[in-house]
């Protein structure tokens, strides 16, 4: 780059040369010119001035230099021109900004790729690499032709279709009803007496189920037939109180609360205390039986879940004629249930398929102090014993129980009659059948007890509740 000291220097020296035009450029050879004089020393030293005079003021931006023609020396020129001359430039205000380009970085040179030299394998190497090779090969090939084979194939084709179709159409079956009557002959000797003793009741339509708890031997007159229930439906809501005491879900000896809309009008004595009392709960069951106090019934269906949930758990036993429709007294008879499924149930109780053998104790305690015996026991002698319940609405009586007799013999029967409203003829029918049936079964010979018959009731009174009362009111 050039300084501005160059560029006035060189400045000048145009300047000099636009002065003598006549003075040509350019200069002769050698051999055409003239042979100079030597220049005096003098004249040497007056040029050196005069140089570096012309130098210092073309350093100075402000002062031009004038234009003074160069006499006598003619080496002035030649001097001067010895110097490189710069083009001529533009002036300040038109001179171009000068752009540094960084210059490009060279390129690394490539360092050449070393060739991959494998190692040697030995043969025995190769061999199992090959071998291996191979057999995967053929486990592909062996299991492209299996699947193809198994597509193409009608009879496969067929059983996997079965076998997908076989758990859509097996639905899981429900598990097995624990209420299941196992039933024998039927008694040819004892059957037309009692149809004897019901031939002339034109106005009662009788149902009566007997079943020998060892023989299975039974009578069914009309077992299957639904009738109002009355108070027997009491009974099986005693069992599933019991069953759910086994589980963990109700305690004895819990407190009740007796709620308005739990009180029952009719049979019972809960129905005098104040509403807000809590009595224990095993006392609310015996109530529910001894006296067959419905407003103890109510209580204790309330405790159990509500009708709905007790409906459920008969469904689930398999009695499925048994039904709750209405909180007692169910004077309209809405309550439903068979004499198969109330003898059912007493076999099945009897069995030990139903509650534990502690509360089967409990329960067939509370079942023996029935106080109502007008029907079933007027039939049977002194020595012999029942655990019963009695139903006894307008149009419909009844009684449920199992007899244990001296001789060893044990049987169940349920007795339900419809007649007209009160009529005292139903009782009475109950009453003969009763004692035909007991007549029947005390002649007989002694037979061995079932291995899974209920203990004495001797056994069983260490679970009777305490006869003093534990009623608390509020």
């Amino acid at each position: 780059m050039w300084d501005e000291t160059d560029e006035s220097a060189a400045s000048n020296l145009n300047r000099s040369e636009r002065s003598t035009p006549s003075r040509s450029r350019r200069r002769p050879p050698e051999s055409l010119r003239s042979p100079q004089p030597p220049i005096p020393l003098s004249s040497r030293r007056s040029g050196d001035r005069r140089r570096e005079r012309t130098l210092r003021e073309a350093k100075s931006p402000h002062k031009a230099a004038p234009e003074r023609p160069i006499g006598k020396s003619r080496e002035f020129p030649t001097t001067v021109r010895s110097f490189r001359t710069p083009p001529e430039r533009p002036a300040r205000a038109e001179r171009r900004r000068l752009e540094v380009v960084p210059s490009p970085e060279p390129r690394r040179p490539q360092s050449p790729r070393k060739p991959i030299v494998q190692a040697p394998k030995s043969r025995s190497a190769l061999a199992v690499l090959y071998g291996a090779r191979l057999l995967i090969l053929g486990v592909g090939i062996g299991v492209i032709a299996g699947t193809s084979l198994s597509i193409l194939d009608p009879a496969n084709r067929f059983s996997a279709s079965s076998q997908s179709e076989k758990p859509q159409q097996v639905a899981p079956s429900p598990p097995p009803p624990i209420v299941q009557l196992e039933l024998g002959q039927e008694i040819t000797t004892l059957k037309p007496q009692l149809q004897s003793a019901i031939a002339p009741q034109t106005q009662l339509t009788p149902g009566v189920m007997l079943v020998d708890a060892d023989t299975r031997a039974q009578i069914d007159i009309n077992g299957s037939t639904p009738i109002a229930a009355a108070s027997t439906i009491k009974f099986p809501l005693l069992v599933a109180f019991f069953q759910a005491v086994d589980e963990g879900k109700v305690r004895l000896d819990e407190p009740l609360t007796m709620r308005k809309e739990l009180v029952a009008p009719e049979s019972g004595d809960l129905q005098d205390l104040p509403v807000g009392s809590q009595i224990p709960a095993i006392e609310v069951a015996a109530k529910m039986i001894e006296v067959s106090d419905n407003t103890a019934t109510n209580m204790i269906l309330d405790r159990l879940g509500g009708k709905d949930a007790v409906n459920q758990r008969f469904q689930t036993w398999g009695l499925t004629h048994t039904k709750i429709q209405n909180l007692l007294p169910d004077l309209q008879g809405t309550n439903l249930t068979t004499p198969h499924d109330m003898v059912a149930l007493l076999d099945a109780l009897h069995r030990g398929k139903m509650v534990s053998p502690r509360s089967q104790d409990r329960m067939l305690n509370i079942m023996r102090r029935v106080r109502n015996n007008s029907l079933i026991p007027q039939g049977l002698g002194q020595d012999a014993m029942i655990a019963h319940k009695t139903g006894d609405i307008g149009t419909v009586l009844g009684d449920v129980g199992m007899v244990d007799l001296p001789n060893g013999k044990r049987y169940f029967m349920a007795a339900l009659v419809k007649r007209p409203h009160n009529d005292d003829r139903a009782g009475d029918l109950i009453r003969q059948m009763s004692k035909l049936t007991y007549q029947y079964f005390n002649q007989l010979n002694t037979a061995p007890p079932s291995p899974t018959a209920s203990p004495s009731p001797a056994s069983g009174s260490q679970g009777a509740e305490p006869s003093r009362s534990t009623i608390a009111q509020p």
